[in-house]
């Protein structure tokens, strides 16, 4: 009863995350080189997303690392100034987290564009089909008056 609403992917990530089907079962409005594109999109999002919360999850850690030592300063052994720079330029995160958010969302804007891209082209290969088949029915109506007045005169 249940076993539709409790699957593994039921929920998404994000909100705005949206499946879209690549392939060429959209009428063929998608290049090779756009697959390929949002192929490697996809990829490099992925990536950055891991970095991002192995980062995040990194700097959590080192921030609860100072309180724990804040807290009980008498575990800490003294050491001497060349080994404490070293300590402090180790604890530093070398990953910065604002710029791998501003690298995901420049991403997802490209990815964005080229999906932007193929509804438009979509769309316009929609207007052309409706373009046709208006001037088929516009030609068909004027040969059935030509008709209508051959067989008047």
């Amino acid at each position: 009863m249940f076993q539709t609403a409790f699957q593994a992917d039921a929920f998404q990530n994000n909100a705005f995350q949206v499946f879209i089907p690549l392939g060429g079962d959209d009428g063929g409005s998608w290049t090779k080189e756009e697959l390929q594109r949002v192929k490697r999109l996809h990829q490099k999002i992925a990536e950055r997303q891991r970095k991002l919360e192995q980062a995040t999850k990194d700097a959590n850690a080192s921030r609860k690392q100072a309180f724990k030592d804040q807290i009980d300063p008498v575990a800490k052994v003294k050491q001497s100034k060349v080994q404490s720079k070293q300590e402090v330029e180790a604890d530093i995160p070398s990953v910065n987290t604002q710029e791998l958010q501003r690298s995901i969302s420049y991403l997802e804007n490209q990815l964005n564009n080229i999906l932007g891209a193929v509804a438009y082209r979509q769309e316009a290969a929609r207007i052309q089909a409706e373009l046709r088949m208006l001037e088929a029915k516009r030609l068909e109506e004027l040969d059935d008056e030509e008709s209508i007045l051959i067989l008047l005169h």
